[in-house]
């Protein structure tokens, strides 16, 4: 989904997960992931119980205000916010895929003024990637 450069990216969460398809090795695109890692500009209640409503896992760390809140209210606060240590460090990937489009100055900028000129330059540097993914250099 693309918005304007200046907005958050959390609000869309909902949006971009409805159009999430998940690639397994035969059949078709499942449309719910088993898990979702996210860092903690996504971790708010609306998105956890989005995540709990459609039963998808949330690998997504509180932020440190959330947790002294939770704190705070002593038992009414509630659990404590756990994640998947292990699964949280495959973040990574996303990180440096999104480093590479950011390899292209004018995406990483965002000079086009069109929205579909940006996506065009968007879907050109996905297809190099996947590309370069066939034949890695030696």
């Amino acid at each position: 989904m693309l918005t304007p450069g200046q907005a958050a990216d959390s609000p869309q969460f909902s949006a971009v997960l409805a159009r999430v398809r998940v690639r397994g090795p035969v059949g078709r695109p499942r449309t719910q992931p088993g898990a979702v890692a996210g860092d903690k500009a996504y971790s708010s209640q609306a998105n956890r119980a989005h995540l709990r409503k459609r039963k998808i896992k949330a690998v997504i760390p509180e932020k440190a205000d959330q947790a002294a809140n939770r704190q705070k209210k002593g038992a009414r606060g509630g659990r404590p916010v756990s994640h998947d240590a292990e699964l949280y460090k495959e973040r990574n990937t996303v990180e440096r895929c999104i480093n590479k489009i950011k390899d292209w100055r004018g995406l990483a900028t965002r000079f086009d003024k069109r929205p579909d000129s940006y996506m065009a330059g968007l879907e050109l540097r996905g297809a190099v990637i996947w590309l370069r993914s066939l034949h890695p250099a030696t």
